[in-house]
Parts: C-alpha cells; sequence; structure tokens
C-alpha cells in the first residue's frame, strides 16, 4: 500500500513540473507517453546544421549523405548489418590492394589507438617478446608507452620531429637487434605532417629481422596516401573510419597478413582487444563478439562508396594535395613559416610556428577563428610553439580559401598587420 501511494505521488509530481516545463510546448503527454514530435524542418536542417568546418587531423569533417546514413537503427545481429561488415571489409583490403586470401580486414571497437595497443598486444609473444619503435613524433611516444604499460620490452629509435627516418640509423639498429619479434612505426606522423618512407623501412626489416612482424599506424595516411602493403611487406597496419575514407567515430581497423595473425592465437594481453578472437568471431558468423559501433558502420559504408566515386585513393589524394596548395601559398602570403622544410611532401596536416610578435595568442586566434566557424588544431611539437592545421575530411578548396579569409580577418581584429614580421 506505502509503494503504491509513493509511486501516485511522484507521478502527480512529475505531471505537475512537465504541465510548468518548456517541453510542454513540444507536445509531450504524460498519459499517453507519447514521444516528442519531429521539428517541422527539411532533412538537411535537421541532420546538418550550420557545422563549423573542421581543420584538424580527426574527426573530420564528413558529407551530408555519410551523415544520413546514421538515421537508422540496425540490429547488430540483423543480415542487414552482417551484409554491412562484410563489404566493409572486403573493401578495405580493395583499397590496400591486397588478397583475401593472405591479407584480412578486422573492424574494432574503438578509436585508432585502440587498434593499435591492440595489434601490440597480440602479434608480441607474452614473454620474450621485444620490439622496436620508431619514434619522430607524438604518436610514435604513444606506441612506447602502450609497451611500456603491457609489459614489453622495448627499444626506441629516437629521431629528429622535423625529419623523416634516417634509414641508416633503422638498418644499423636491426643489425644490432636480430632477435626482434616487431618492429613499428607511424606513417604520418600527425604531430609533425612527416611521411615516414615505410616501404624502405620494411624492406630493411625483412632483411635482417625476417622473422619480426612489420606494424604500421597508417591512421592519417590510408585512404588518401598510396602505400603498397605488400611492397612495404606489412604485417599489420591500422587506421581509424575517422580519417582519410571521411567517416565518423566509432571504430578503427586493422589489416592483417592471415599467417602471422593465426601465429597469434593465445597471445593477447586482453579479452576485448585479442585481434584473433575478434578476426576468428567475424570469420565465423560475420558478427562482432560485442557490441560494436552500427551507426558508425552504416556511415563508413557510405564514405567507402564515396571515396570510389571520388577516384578513390589517387582522386582523393588529388583533392587534398590541392587544399594543401592553396594552404601553403596564403599562409605564407600572410607571412606564417612552416615547421617543416620544403623537402617534405606530405600533404595531410600542416604544422605552423606561432609568428613571434607580441599581440598573438594562440588561445585568442582559435577562439576568434571558432566563432567564424573555422576549426584548427592545437600543436604537439615538443620543440616548438606551434599550430596545425589539417587538409582532409570533407574539405575543398573553397574552404581552404575562405579559412584564410578568416585568419586575415581574425589578425586584424588581434591588431597583427599581415604580412606578419617578426619583431
Amino acid at each position: 500500500m506505502a509503494l503504491r501511494l509513493l509511486v501516485s505521488r511522484t507521478a502527480r509530481l512529475s505531471q505537475r513540473h512537465l504541465l510548468k516545463s518548456p517541453f510542454q510546448t513540444l507536445g509531450i503527454r504524460v498519459a499517453g507517453c507519447s514521444s516528442v514530435p519531429p521539428p517541422e524542418s527539411s532533412d538537411e536542417e535537421i541532420v546538418h546544421p550550420k557545422d563549423k568546418k573542421l581543420f584538424t587531423p580527426g574527426p573530420l569533417g564528413t558529407s551530408f549523405t555519410v551523415k544520413k546514413s546514421m538515421l537508422r537503427d540496425v540490429g547488430s545481429r540483423d543480415e542487414d548489418f552482417i551484409d554491412c561488415v562484410h563489404f566493409i571489409r572486403s573493401k578495405l583490403l580493395e583499397i590496400a590492394g591486397v588478397s583475401q586470401a593472405e591479407y584480412t580486414a578486422i573492424p574494432l571497437q574503438g578509436s585508432g589507438t585502440y587498434a593499435v595497443e591492440a595489434v601490440i598486444t597480440t602479434a608480441t609473444p607474452k614473454t620474450g617478446g621485444k620490439l622496436l619503435v620508431i619514434v619522430n613524433g607524438s604518436y610514435g611516444k604513444r606506441m612506447v608507452k602502450i609497451c611500456e604499460v603491457s609489459g614489453i620490452e622495448t627499444i626506441v629509435l629516437q629521431g629528429e620531429e622535423a625529419q623523416k627516418v634516417d634509414l641508416q640509423s633503422v638498418e644499423n639498429t636491426l643489425k644490432q637487434h636480430p632477435d626482434l619479434n616487431g618492429v613499428c612505426i607511424v606513417h604520418c606522423e600527425t604531430s609533425t605532417g612527416v611521411i615516414h618512407p615505410v616501404e624502405a623501412v620494411g624492406k630493411l626489416v625483412r632483411m635482417h629481422t625476417p622473422n619480426a612482424f612489420f606494424f604500421v599506424d597508417a591512421m592519417s595516411s590510408f585512404g588518401a596516401v598510396p602505400l603498397n602493403l605488400e611492397g612495404a611487406q606489412i604485417t599489420y597496419m591500422v587506421s581509424s573510419a575517422n580519417k582519410c575514407i571521411e567517416g565518423v567515430p566509432g571504430f578503427s581497423f586493422v589489416l592483417a597478413e592471415k599467417k602471422h595473425l593465426l601465429s597469434c592465437r593465445g597471445q593477447s594481453r586482453t579479452l576485448s582487444l585479442d585481434i584473433v578472437d575478434q578476426f576468428e568471431g567475424l570469420e565465423k558468423s560475420g558478427q562482432f563478439r560485442f557490441t560494436p559501433a552500427t551507426h558508425a558502420m552504416l556511415a563508413f559504408r557510405t564514405a567507402l562508396r564515396e571515396l570510389a566515386e571520388e577516384g578513390g585513393v589517387i582522386g582523393r589524394a588529388e583533392r587534398y594535395m590541392e587544399n594543401r596548395h592553396i594552404l601553403h601559398d596564403g599562409m605564407r602570403k600572410l607571412g606564417f613559416k612552416e615547421f617543416l622544410d620544403d623537402t617534405h611532401e606530405g600533404y595531410i596536416i600542416t604544422s605552423f610556428f606561432y609568428p613571434k610578435h607580441p599581440n598573438f595568442d594562440f588561445t585568442q586566434f582559435y577562439k576568434h577563428l571558432s566563432a567564424k566557424d573555422q576549426v584548427i588544431y592545437p600543436g604537439k611539437v615538443t620543440e616548438a610553439d606551434c599550430f596545425r592545421i589539417g587538409n582532409i575530411g570533407h574539405l575543398f578548396p573553397k574552404d581552404m580559401e575562405h579559412l584564410l579569409k578568416c585568419i586575415e580577418e581574425v589578425l586584424a581584429d588581434m591588431d597583427i598587420p599581415t604580412p606578419i614580421m617578426e619583431q
């Protein structure tokens, strides 16, 4: 009886509160528990309000059709979703230019770092494992941190942040450590924009440590920077949905050489990041072991189709290179200096030094640009004050030109004349 009174009083209080609240205007009816009616707007207004332009390394801006793909619910065990997963896995191998007989694609819940950790902690033996990690930026350091947390012996080859990996140093290190189980490198070091010659590194790995796996973090390059997995003799490669393929955050993926992958059964230090178990589950039923990012994968399927329509990796690379060209010339005219010299040919993201002007304050610079719907990124260079501007995602030449115009306006608001003169 007491319980009934409590429920009755709670219901009356809830009704009185709702009748006095702004929600009443949305058509909520407590008694009937009806859902809120949708606003009378077009699909594009609902899904695609005035988004800010993201000049970042990810998450990135996406097309309206990619966003719209998520406007449906699908069961993770449903045949429709299983077909979606199969399509994604097949297309990823097609983009990579490798055969399904030798390689497999393994989608994994979580961000790109989850995939990096999954490979390292699955492919490295639990006892006696030893890895070489080639580092010249924040994301190489993250690999080292994963190894440290996992108790894996790590040889670190530290390079200069503004330079590509030194191949002679790589060869010398490989000769000194013939017992390595694996070699890890970041393809595009997103903290600076440096793109490493991973194919040359892969050949050295096979020459001097033929039994070691070669692991490439291609987070910010896969889908827009040509990479020959077989030519580079890459054993594992990882990337993420929300990078150059222009999907949304929610999952990452591993491209793995099947022979080595299957030799790692039982090695994983974790349950959820065991990529052998993940692979075998997908092969057996087409389903994930644990709840997948269904909406993100629906969006990714559309993103893959749009990549093909644009001309694949080459077509997308051409657009990103044009974006980069406009940014490079425009920022130079404004007086900004790049962190990397002109010997680098990367077109994914660009790091710029803070201008040496007393009125420049990055926080204010960032906020003023954001107020104009232009979102850039703080720097991650350890030896200099920099900020970053990405050329990737659903960005086009007109977007780069508009960004440059906004930057010039913000500098004027900060009382910084252009071209910027060092003071």
